[in-house]
């Protein structure tokens, strides 16, 4: 797909150009050539001159607007000698001259040439027509200068001889492809679905998280079709001029009807499809509600003609859009377009490795098995990531443990060589990590551990224990929730066996273990005191996420509060409890574990699993297994 050429510049801008060139070559003449080969006379001091007529040398003045030019009597100086002074805004000076006897008159004022006529009827033109195409060019030149403001943005993309977008460039997300292949089957044989009765959807909304792929499917979707494809986001909609997201609105569709079939593809349409009434009423006129309002009215209008223009759009955040956006009729199909899973993964990273080199010992299996949770940008930049480690290390092609140094920088950041770590520190770091790691290998689907470290990455990870999924899952029990708790308890109870105090290096683990405690509690029932109710205000954002935070509660008793409070305290101190329980059972192992490592600083593959197989595990009742 290429993007369709823009018009040429019309011919009164070329000529509006010369005039203006031959007009400052006038005026630079008219003004620098008289003082460059004009001998005037000589110019005095204004105060020389009051002084001569004073002393009764002047004999005659003539007064003009810029200059007095005068003559001295004959004595005083040379016959016909003229001399100039600049003059000053003085009263008394006819008085004095008529006091003295001189001779003086206003003077005549200078008579225009036709060449200064030519220049006052010429240049004001000349001016303005500049000024104005500098506002032209301004907003783009051509038919999208200052007179077009209300011209949609949309870029055409239309069918060419560069390489077009397929769906065979997209993987991961099998399920919306499938949805979309009828669209295109729609603009390439309509008659098909309009034989039978079949309306072909006017709307279809990709919702997903960002980074998913959105965008490569509508493009992907105009590929495959072969028609027109206009691509626009919301905020290009939105101006400081009231009325001008609305008109491009309008201009959007008209010329998208003009190429119909097409496509009109808007990214990000909560930037002007958020709800009417969510600033707390309904009603206003700004221009954000002028533009939707429009948006709303161009696509109940399509029924009315035959052109088949058909819009999707793009949105991570489908909770905050206007209802009437959202009925049948304007966006009838919403397609999921979520994060891929394991084989998902593999897919995409088979695409995106096809424009690197790899080495022999690549499995793509392995790195999709390591990487949950990726979108498809995400492992379009963990194939570069990995393809510059290769560059860096004067390697020809990219080695599999290129892509595990990448996935460690994507996910825990860049390796901090040049902190260095005291023995003190550097011991209770590894401690605390062997912790975590002993704990995690003995609960139940909290994955696999295959990585403990002690080398810093990132801001503030003075090391970290790597574990991975063993299989997709998307639905945990209690169970193994409390045994999560328990493993981000781990280092701190490591802390706490070993040198009988604890440091700053737990917050982040306390801070995550009471955020899923408290989800446990308000979000997901699992209490038996409170019972399965949900005590959280709201929705939140679908795809955005909050950073790990619990939602806000929505309003309760203050009794029910303080049970809240009390069961997140059970859940925390039962996991704890938990975690000392295994760690004291098996402290000859944690003693070896957290020596062999800090000899290493990293241990990593079968040998870490050797050593986390020699764990002995402890009876429910005495982990602290009882649950209220």
């Amino acid at each position: 797909m290429t993007i369709k050429e823009q018009p040429k510049p019309p011919r009164f801008r070329i000529i509006a150009n010369i005039l203006l060139s031959v007009s400052g070559l006038f005026l630079l003449l008219n003004l620098f050539l008289p003082s460059l080969f004009a001998s005037g006379p000589a110019g005095v001091p204004y105060s020389l001159f009051i002084h001569q007529v004073q002393e009764g040398e002047v004999s005659r003045v003539s007064v003009g607007q810029n200059q007095i030019r005068y003559q001295l009597k004959t004595e005083n100086a040379e016959p016909g000698a003229v001399f100039v002074t600049t003059p000053i805004f003085d009263l008394e000076l006819p008085k004095l001259l008529e006091s003295k006897g001189v001779e003086f008159a206003a003077a005549p004022p200078p008579k225009n040439t036709w060449f200064t006529t030519l220049l006052g009827w010429v240049i004001p033109p000349l001016i303005f027509i500049g000024i104005w195409q500098f506002f032209i060019s301004r907003g783009g030149g051509g038919q999208q200068g200052v007179l077009s403001i209300g011209k949609s943005k949309a870029k055409v993309y239309v069918e060419g001889d560069s390489a077009k977008i397929t769906f065979a460039d997209v993987a991961g997300v099998e399920e919306a492809k499938t949805e979309l292949v009828e669209i295109v089957d729609f603009l390439k044989t309509p008659a098909r679905f309009t034989q039978i009765g079949a309306r072909i959807p006017k709307g279809v909304l990709l919702v997903g998280p960002p980074g998913t792929g959105k965008t490569l499917l509508a493009k992907a979707v105009a590929g495959e079709a072969g028609v027109p494809f206009f691509s626009i986001s919301g905020s290009e909609f939105v101006e400081l001029f009231v009325g001008v997201g609305s008109s491009r609105v309008r201009d959007l569709f008209e010329q998208a009807k003009k190429q119909a079939p097409c496509i009109v593809f808007i990214d990000e349409l909560d930037a002007i499809g958020k709800s009417r009434s969510s600033n707390g009423f309904y009603g206003g006129n700004d221009e954000r509600e002028q533009t939707l309002n429009q948006l709303l009215t161009e696509m109940d209008g399509f029924a009315a003609g035959d052109a088949t223009v058909i819009v999707l759009a793009a949105t991570n955040r489908p909770e905050s859009l206007d209802p009437a956006l959202l009925r049948p009729g304007r966006f009838d199909r919403q397609v999921l377009v979520d994060r891929p899973d394991l084989s998902g993964r593999e897919a995409i990273l088979k695409i995106h490795a096809q424009k690197v080199k790899l080495g022999d010992d690549i499995n793509l299996k392995a790195i999709a098995t390591r990487t949950p949770g990726f979108a498809g940008a995400d492992l379009a930049n963990l194939v570069n990531e990995a393809a510059l480690l290769a560059a860096r290390n004067q390697r020809q092609t990219v080695a599999q443990e290129d892509f595990a140094e990448a996935i460690e920088r994507v996910v825990a950041g860049l390796e901090k060589k040049s902190r260095v770590l005291n023995d003190t520190e550097k011991k209770i770091v590894a401690y605390h990590e062997v912790g975590h790691a002993m704990v995690g290998a003995l609960i139940p689907g909290s994955g696999r551990v295959e990585k403990i470290s002690i080398i810093p990455r990132g801001m503030a990870a003075l090391g970290y224990t790597l574990q991975l999924p063993t299989e997709d899952r998307f639905l945990m029990n209690e169970e193994e929730l409390r045994g999560q708790i328990a493993t981000l308890l781990g280092g701190r109870s490591a802390e706490e066996i070993v040198f009988g105090s604890i440091t700053t290096g737990a917050s982040n683990d306390l801070q995550r273990a009471t955020d899923l405690a408290e989800r446990m509690v308000t979000t997901y029932g699992m209490s038996k005191v409170l019972g399965p109710l949900a005590y959280q205000q709201g929705q939140q954002a679908m795809f955005l996420g909050n950073g790990g935070a619990p939602n806000p509660r929505r309003a309760v008793s203050e009794d029910t509060a303080k049970a809240i409070d009390g069961e997140v305290k059970e859940i925390v101190e039962t996991a704890h409890e938990q975690a000392l329980e295994i760690l004291k059972q098996n402290r000859d192992l944690l003693e070896a574990i957290a020596t062999q490592l800090l000899e290493t600083e990293v241990i990593e593959g079968e040998k870490l699993h050797s050593l986390l197989s020699q764990i002995q595990p402890v009876a429910k009742e005495t982990a602290g297994f009882a649950q209220s």
